[in-house]
């Protein structure tokens, strides 16, 4: 489920946290990249079970305005397209992620007012409202919608993201990547009786799992080493000047230059490039992409940076 976007964003985060704490240990800092990436996990599963409780709710009103002493011909007739949702109904019941709800006590039971907001949200939409008036009543259409909640309703709602913020600082930047997962996982899913388990794990494979250790490890070990030669290719700059986060994104693009020789070149540059674009300065792209840029060529020259393999190809 992590990709390696999200890898190198949690290093970088990491990272960054453990140079500005001198008194953590790579141990600790570790630890804690782990956990972080752990939290995305659990961000993950938290999403799917957030419909449930919405539908819970929205189940509660209609019975509730059943009980009114004057109920209206709305409120003794529902639409129930939403309540009867199939793929709500299959997620309720999926083993593999009550399982690890349950295990790692996650759920929004203390959160009433996110989704009582969350709810009024949506049944104000256009996609709510076409939704429970559409022709189409199968599987497929409530899938559909499903991943329209996400994709427009949830990964705009303020006050989720609010939540979000408060409840883990691990989550300030993972809705919209969390929400991209939680889609594609949605889309596996054929029919209401498919049994199926769907649900990603952490890593996608040990390799990964392999990557993020590593490359954490490597970065904080040559961090001396690579700061030198980002001295040496920066020299018309006062590097203690440079923006902090400039040097440890750096830092990282060349720890995997030159760890990971079947990264392809290109790649690695387009990643870290674009981590500049979003957690530094407006002008840290364009610097971070010459400097990298003269120091792969010199490097590729001299036999520094070596590819195997789908990186020999590809860049």
């Amino acid at each position: 489920m992590i990709s390696r976007r999200i890898i190198r964003t949690k290093v970088l985060q990491i990272l960054y946290a453990h140079v500005s704490s001198p008194e953590k240990t790579i141990t600790q800092s570790e630890s804690e990249l782990h956990f972080s990436l752990r939290k995305t996990y659990d961000l993950y599963h938290l999403l799917f079970a957030i419909l449930g409780e919405i539908c819970d709710f929205a189940s509660d009103r209609i019975e509730s305005r059943k009980m009114k002493n004057l109920p209206t011909q709305d409120d003794l007739n529902p639409n129930l397209r939403f309540i009867n949702n199939r793929l709500i109904g299959r997620l309720k019941v999926d083993e593999s992620l009550n399982k690890y709800l349950t295990a790692n006590k996650l759920n929004w039971s203390n959160y009433p007012d996110l989704i009582r907001g969350i709810y009024s949200s949506m049944i104000e939409s256009e996609l709510y409202k076409n939704y429970i008036t559409s022709p189409g009543d199968d599987f497929q259409n409530d899938r559909r919608f499903c991943e329209d909640f996400f994709s427009n309703i949830l990964v705009n709602s303020d006050i989720m993201l609010n939540e979000l913020e408060e409840q883990s600082i691990y989550w300030n930047d993972d809705l919209d990547f969390t929400i991209s997962m939680v889609i594609k996982t949605i889309r596996k899913f054929k029919s209401a009786d498919d049994k199926n388990e769907y649900l990603m794990s952490l890593y996608k494979d040990t390799e990964d799992q392999e990557f993020t250790t590593k490359l954490f490890r490597k970065a904080i070990v040559n961090n001396v080493e690579n700061r030198k030669i980002i001295e040496n290719y920066t020299k018309n700059w006062d590097v203690d000047r440079v923006a902090i986060m400039d040097i440890l994104i750096m830092q990282l693009a060349l720890t995997e230059l030159m760890e990971f020789p079947s990264i392809p070149v290109k790649v690695t540059l387009n990643e870290y490039i674009e981590l500049a674009k979003y957690y530094s300065t407006n002008k840290s792209s364009t610097f971070i992409n010459g400097v990298l840029d003269r120091i792969t060529k010199d490097f590729r020259e001299d036999g520094k940076i070596v590819k195997a393999g789908r990186g020999l190809l590809e860049g």
